[in-house]
């Protein structure tokens, strides 16, 4: 077929396949539309009771999507919760947000984890499972250790 038809049907389908180049291209495996989260900095305090201890990690996301921490589980306690602090004011949270190329750090005095009903009354030096669960990443598996009560990171 030549002529003005067959030199738009050409042109039609030029177009379309540019279209869903750019369509697949926007859907593809690059990193920028999903999380891409890491863990560091994780560490319990030796709790000064039998049955409760706090637990703060870094999780930094590099990817161009935002996740959130919903849960955390461990051997260690029956119940791991999630908690924000304002000033002086402890709030429990459903979930904790790891923004898109940022950070979610849970530390003394801030945001942080409260470990209860503790099957034993860990030791500094020794090491805790933890898993973290997020909304719409892989489950993240982590090994923590336990610090003295008055330990402060560096960072």
């Amino acid at each position: 077929m030549t002529g003005p038809a067959a030199g738009a049907r050409r042109t039609a389908a030029a177009a379309l396949g540019l279209a869903l180049a750019s369509a697949l291209a926007g859907c593809g495996g690059g990193g920028d539309d999903r999380p891409e989260l890491s863990v560091s900095g994780a560490y319990v305090p030796q709790p000064p009771t039998p049955d409760m201890a706090a637990g703060y990690v870094t999780v930094t996301n590099k990817g161009g999507a935002a996740d959130r921490l919903t849960s955390v589980t461990t051997p260690l306690a029956a119940e791991v919760t999630m908690h924000t602090t304002t000033g002086t004011r402890m709030k429990r949270v459903a979930s904790l947000k790891v923004p898109a190329d940022g950070k979610l750090r849970l530390a003394t005095g801030g945001d942080h984890l409260m470990l209860t009903n503790l099957t034993h009354k860990p030791k500094v030096g020794d090491r805790v499972s933890f898993t973290l669960h997020f909304a719409s990443s892989d489950p993240i598996e982590i090994k923590v250790p336990v610090e003295p009560t008055t330990y402060r990171p560096k960072d």
